[in-house]
């Protein structure tokens, strides 16, 4: 116990190599007394060597700290984003079951319980992982993507954010709000390399009345994208941005 109160003094997380620095028990019999420790329901492990307490008044399966704050102890770099930054950003009502996370590095699990607790782990591309900023959630800082990439990055993957329908709702909700950078968005749309984002941008702006569909630039491919991968592939044909519209993200969107 003595050790866990060692530990706790340095906070809720903590790693195997940490503990051997301070007190320089051998690895291998650290490895013995943690792993009693977690069958005790003292502690959870959160992944290879890294380990959270579970205070005494706790149930070990229901304490947890925040999602976002253990999210950050999985993998580096790493953002908070899609459905998840949308919904901490107030964006949707929807409350994703799933943290979604972005990293560059590679993870041999792409999905991870903890506390009943399900975390998606998305690898992009180092070129995609930019907008980000840094917020303090229950005393730990965590890095997430701001609200302009946060819409950019769903609408690069809609599948990461309920629909393109979910996404439409937060552009609305976004663009009558005092923070929102009309000039970043179309960056942030350029910058992530991908025409569909462009597109179905460009598209939604145009439903909305938006000055962005005027700036945006147009499809040079003479071949048509789905505004929405996730429905399917059953749609009327719009020509200005080379999009099949296989839902109707009107449909309360923007209500």
């Amino acid at each position: 116990m003595q050790l866990l109160k060692m530990m706790a003094r340095e906070g809720e997380v903590f790693t195997i190599d940490q503990v051997h620095e301070k007190t320089g028990i051998q690895k291998e019999v650290l490895r013995v007394i943690l792993s009693r420790m977690e069958k005790g329901g003292l502690l959870e492990r959160i992944k290879r060597g890294t380990y959270l307490i579970i205070p005494l008044a706790s149930e070990k399966g229901r304490y947890t700290m925040h999602e976002f704050a253990l999210a950050s102890h999985l993998i580096r770099p790493y953002a908070i984003g899609y459905w998840s930054a949308l919904h901490h950003y107030g964006l949707t009502e929807q409350i994703p079951v799933t943290v979604f996370i972005q990293t560059t590095a590679r993870s041999k699990k792409t999905l991870i319980e903890i506390l009943g607790i399900t975390f998606r782990i998305i690898r992009l591309k180092e070129e995609k992982l930019f907008g980000l900023r840094k917020e303090w959630i229950d005393d730990a800082q965590v890095i997430i993507t701001d609200k302009e990439k946060t819409i950019i990055d769903c609408l690069d993957k809609p599948q990461y954010a309920g629909g393109i329908t979910l996404v439409a709702q937060a552009l609305a909700a976004h663009q009558m709000s005092d923070t929102f950078d009309l000039n970043r968005m179309i960056r942030y749309a350029i910058d992530i390399g991908n025409s569909a984002v462009v597109r179905r941008l460009g598209y939604l702006s145009d439903t909305m009345g938006l000055d962005m569909g005027r700036t945006l630039p147009r499809p040079e491919s003479h071949n048509y994208l789905l505004l929405d991968p996730t429905m399917p592939a059953v749609g009327r044909k719009n020509p200005a941005w080379r999009l099949v519209i296989n839902t109707d993200v009107t449909d309360g969107a923007f209500a």
